[in-house]
């Protein structure tokens, strides 16, 4: 049981947003929408090997988090990155880590 309450804002967001990453089929839908380099219109689920309703749950997810848009066009959606709230994310989580100085630690 986590109490996220006990942490600060910073931790429950960079803990947030790398349960949205953490799995990879979003991980595939941001990667596939990166290389498009445009909004696409119509079903995701074409290009990535699940269902129609995996999909759309974790488009979802992404939404929820920010990281893409979706814009209802007719019957279809358009769905684009959030470039911006992206690098926000990425930004902070790599200021996170660049905090941690493993360099004079050493496992074995």
């Amino acid at each position: 049981m986590t109490k996220p309450e006990v942490f600060d804002n910073e931790l429950q967001e960079l803990a947030s947003f790398a349960k949205v990453i953490s799995h990879p089929a979003r991980l595939a839908i941001l990667k596939y929408l990166a290389e498009t380099k445009t909004c696409i219109s119509g079903d995701i689920s074409d290009k990535l090997p699940l269902s129609r309703t995996t999909v759309s749950q974790h488009l979802k997810e992404l939404r929820d988090a920010g990281m893409i848009h979706g814009e209802i066009d007719g019957l279809k959606i358009n769905y684009c990155l959030c470039g911006s709230s992206i690098e926000d994310k990425l930004a902070k989580f790599s200021a996170f880590f660049n905090k941690i100085d493993c360099k004079d630690f050493s496992c074995k």
